[in-house]
């Protein structure tokens, strides 16, 4: 009986099943391209450039306490979230990533706020992430190039055309050089130690008047909340290795195995560049710093071989995260299009089995928000709100499917269970908050590009989901099995 149901979602949306069948065909991913090494690689890839930059600012808001303190809890909710999501990677390992979990857990509405979500931190972060490219480009005087659009539209062009080729030679590329970028961090921690002073870890000064304050939370209590968003920036994006699930050799063993050691690698990474970039000429020195490695190694003085070779390294880093994460753009749009959230068009895929639309439509709007604004740290801020949206509701589609359906078979289970995503719910729903501290404009840009993305699923899209899409086929097996369980 669930054979005959399974057979008629297959039907949906492509009518008969031969061409429900044509209509997957040429949405096909390349499988079996990425075992467990490369895709902790990409794990990784997507985060490096949170070490070079980025976190630093949240000394500002909290202090060197503070933002231990933020980067700690922040660590324990990614930490968290990870395990979960391996649990349900092994469930459903399809490309839509944490959209096809919410799908299964929360419906069809929850499905689309959460790839919505997804999709707003993987198309602004690469934006984001290339005008910091310009920015380390002109820095190093590289041929006289300043951070503008030519080489805004140089980095899109090259890096998707290497996605393009193919996913392995994508993601053998960002291994590589993700390589460099960790080995550097490695090697500037080593130097950066060498003149650690304990006694420059809470140089900023106190602010009196805050609730709390002291030496070591120089803006008090609240000051730990405000620099949630920055203790984020040494793990965000760590969430996206699911979305290499149709490309990956025995995804329900490989994923779960992947996740927990990319997400290890970072805590590690995090520590010891917090700590050595604060402890070598003192956290006033690095607060506002664009190059912060930089400026600890070489504090007000001239640069040094050691600082050379990290500035170069970090260009290194920012390039490793923005290759993946357009990467993981791609594949977020790619399920939500198959799936019918989004365009079906846009699904579409080439000879080499890649997602041309899912690369060039997101590539096209990074590229002009980059050129358009060239304000990085406002739009890594709005990505850094659709990341939370997205963390709660993953970890909560945890937390049901666990409740709803305890049987389920599963390859891998999340160690301590409901409170393990618990704990990453509270603490994500914590994290979005603190956006609008850090951020107001940047938190109410991404509401407004929400509103409208909800409209449109509203109003059209949700009347027009493929039934035999991967992730809408589960779960109307899921409900048919659920029918049949209650009959």
């Amino acid at each position: 009986m669930v054979d005959d149901i399974q057979a008629r979602t297959k039907q949906g949306g492509g009518g008969t099943s031969a061409e429900a069948e044509d209509y997957l065909e040429k949405r096909a991913l390349r499988r079996g391209s990425a075992g467990w090494l490369l895709l902790t690689g990409l794990g990784v890839a997507y985060v490096v450039s949170g070490d070079f930059s980025g976190w630093n600012f949240g000394l500002a808001e909290a202090g060197f306490g503070g933002l231990a303190i933020a980067a700690a809890l922040m660590g324990l909710m990614y930490t968290c979230m990870v395990f979960s999501l391996a649990e349900l990677s092994s469930i459903l390992p399809a490309a839509g990533g944490g959209y096809g979990f919410a799908r299964r857990a929360l419906g069809t509405w929850g499905g689309f706020l959460t790839g919505t979500a997804i999709l707003i931190e993987y198309v602004l972060a690469p934006a984001a992430i290339v005008i910091f490219i310009g920015d380390y480009v002109e820095s190093l005087n590289l041929f006289g190039l300043t951070s503008s659009w030519p080489v805004y539209l140089a980095c899109f062009v090259v890096f998707i055309g290497i996605h393009l080729w193919g996913v392995g030679e994508a993601l053998r590329f960002s291994f590589v050089v993700t390589g460099i970028a960790v080995a550097a961090l490695l090697i500037f921690a080593v130097g950066a130690f060498t003149e650690f002073d304990a006694g420059g870890l809470n140089d900023i000064p106190v602010d009196h008047d805050a609730l709390g304050a002291n030496s070591w939370l120089p803006f008090g209590l609240l000051g730990i909340w405000s620099a949630f968003p920055f203790g984020m920036w040494f793990f965000l994006g760590v969430e996206g290795v699911p979305l290499a699930a149709e490309e990956t050799k025995d995804p329900a063993r490989t994923l779960p195995k992947a996740m927990s050691l990319s997400i290890g690698v970072l805590l590690l990474l995090a520590v010891v560049t917090f700590l050595a970039a604060t402890g070598a000429h003192g956290s006033s020195a690095v607060q506002d710093a664009g190059n912060p490695l930089v400026t600890a190694l070489q504090g007000d003085g001239e640069p040094t071989p050691l600082s050379r070779f990290v500035n170069y390294a970090g260009l290194a880093g920012l390039v490793a995260s923005f290759f993946s994460l357009i990467y993981a753009g791609s594949r977020q749009l790619f399920a939500l299009s198959r799936a019918g959230y989004l365009p079906r068009f846009l699904s579409l895929t080439s000879r080499r089995k890649a997602p041309y639309l899912g690369l060039l439509v997101p590539g096209a709007l990074g590229f002009a928000l980059a050129a358009w604004s060239g304000d990085g740290a406002r739009m890594l801020n709005i990505a850094v709100f659709g990341a939370t949206i997205s963390y709660a509701l993953m970890s909560l589609s945890h937390i049901v499917l666990r409740r709803r359906e305890p049987d389920l078979p599963r390859p891998y289970r999340t160690p301590g269970g409901i409170a393990t995503s618990s704990v990453a719910f509270v603490l994500a729903c914590s994290a979005l908050a603190a956006t609008f501290l850090v951020d107001k404009q940047a938190a109410f840009i991404a509401l407004g590009v929400y509103a409208v993305a909800l409209a449109y699923f509203a109003l059209y899209s949700r009347h027009h989901l493929v039934a035999n899409a991967p992730e809408e086929e589960f779960a109307a097996l899921a409900a048919a099995e659920a029918e049949l369980g209650r009959d």
